[in-house]
């Protein structure tokens, strides 16, 4: 029996990956990437790429294309919501990468104001011309990130609508796009199952996966052919290996990587606040979190995480797993690369979650709004204050007065209180001057009136001079007569 052409790429052309590194914005870049090869990472994907913005900025491209010659099998992963920014966009990258993978599972706030990711799976013409047109005219295979449905059975007829339209290969995340935040619950393996008991091709899983344990039970209750690896990631690198090292070896290597392949700072501040996490948060690390939140360069970067080794060093570092339960409320002692575990409710089921979101009723309401009695500030802003205990909120911020005759700020200096584009109006129709705007029509007329008049006193003054010459030399003196 003839191969199915999606096996056929995950085997010949991938080299049937189990362990795959997940896509992740500013976060699976190619220093990260080539670390988690060396713990054994399969299959890495780039972040995830704007396709408008791959196709019109040179720049963006060739920084997100970065690779080398250890970072295959490599999957480039787009956004669209456009088949022929799609279609363009994946023709660029055809010769940096294996596939080209559409992102239709990010459920984040950016991705609905942007119209793409989990907020087009409603779409599914659109969906089905945008793989299939890309199927059909670039030469490498496209693959699909996708979130479930709460319905199985929709969830199914979803995974073979993009199976028809030439998707070579699936990645199912087990929640639906309602699941995120403090309402992520845990993902539903039994829909992952469904799906790659339905559909043809390779079936990646993603979702619950903190560990090698977790990596084994999925693959035993799911029977897919890989399991994607993404936040459990970036805690532990080494995962892959199903080994716990020091927080200090892997940020050490991780920066090692980066002096090879340069990346922007704010990557690398991410991924050693994420490995050193359960040491930063701790108040005598207080110091040391402060400064790896204000370096800019590598070797300050790597001054911070050997100041933090030789701290735990110079201690008692034996403690066994039940001291570590007892003393610090996690499985290993805080300088050994584990999970970061979100607080979510354990009773509440994918399912529970979705209806609660769907009905509105008071508990969910409760969760996605913050009393403000409570606690005042966004998510966004207590995990900067988790960094940064000092950092101070709420300040009001100056109010800048606004121009007379429009909306806009005016200018802190302006002679006629106005903003510099209706200063510019005014001085210019009525000539005057804006010492603050640097904006001097008066004194540039008059400047130019004074040059005028003084070209013409000049002129005149030489046709005077020229004719009294011509006057003189046929003038006949009175001697000669």
């Amino acid at each position: 029996m003839r191969e199915n052409s999606g096996y056929k790429f995950w085997k010949e052309k991938l080299g049937s990956p189990r362990l795959i590194l997940a896509p992740m914005v500013d976060q699976s870049e190619l220093a990260w990437r080539m670390l988690g090869r060396k713990y054994g990472a399969e299959l890495c994907f780039t972040p995830m790429l704007h396709a408008t913005v791959f196709l019109k900025d040179a720049r963006y491209r060739k920084e997100n294309l970065l690779t080398c010659p250890g970072d295959r099998p490599l999957i480039v992963q787009f956004c669209a919501n456009d088949p022929d920014t799609f279609v363009e966009a994946c023709k660029l990258a055809v010769g940096h990468c294996d596939a080209v993978d559409l992102n239709i599972g990010c459920p984040q706030s950016v991705a609905r104001r942007g119209h793409y990711g989990a907020f087009l799976q409603e779409e599914w013409d659109l969906l089905k011309e945008m793989v299939s047109r890309v199927h059909k005219e670039v030469n490498i295979p496209v693959t699909c990130k996708i979130r479930i449905f709460e319905d199985i059975q929709r969830t199914i007829q979803y995974a073979q609508m993009l199976e028809t339209a030439g998707c070579k290969l699936l990645t199912v995340h087990g929640r639906t796009k309602e699941q995120k935040g403090l309402m992520t619950g845990l993902a539903s393996w039994e829909h992952i199952k469904a799906v790659k008991c339905n559909v043809k091709i390779p079936v990646f899983a993603n979702g619950n996966i903190q560990n090698m344990a977790d990596v084994h039970k999925c693959f035993k209750e799911t029977g897919v052919d890989g399991v994607m690896i993404a936040e459990g990631s970036l805690h532990n690198p080494a995962l892959f290996h199903g080994l716990t090292p020091t927080v200090w070896e892997m940020a050490l290597e991780y920066l090692e990587l980066a002096k090879t392949y340069p990346c922007p700072t704010s990557y690398v501040r991410g991924h050693i606040f994420k490995l050193c996490h359960h040491c930063l948060v701790k108040e005598e690390n207080k110091e040391i979190r402060q400064k790896i939140g204000s370096v800019n360069t590598l070797e300050e970067f790597r001054s911070a995480v050997l100041e933090l080794k030789n701290k735990y060093e110079m201690n008692d570092m034996s403690s066994n797993s039940t001291e570590s339960m007892e003393k610090y409320g996690l499985p290993y002692p805080p300088w050994i690369c584990q999970p970061y575990v979100r607080t979510v409710k354990p009773q509440e089921s994918s399912k529970q979650v979705l209806d609660k979101s769907k009905t509105g009723s008071e508990e969910s309401a409760a969760i996605q709004k913050r009393p403000i009695t409570e606690n005042t500030l966004s998510r966004k802003k207590m995990k900067k204050l988790e960094k940064n205990p000092d950092k101070q909120f709420g300040e009001k911020k100056f109010k800048f007065e606004k121009c007379q005759t429009c909306s806009n700020p005016k200018g802190e200096r302006c002679s006629y209180q106005l903003c510099k584009v209706c200063c510019r109006k005014k001085t210019f129709n009525e000539l005057l001057d804006c010492i603050g705007h640097k904006l001097l029509f008066y004194t540039k007329k008059k400047i130019r009136d004074e040059k005028l008049n003084a070209t013409e006193m000049l002129q005149t003054s030489s046709s005077v001079s020229s004719a009294t010459v011509q006057e003189n030399m046929y003038s006949i003196p009175e001697t000669v007569l």
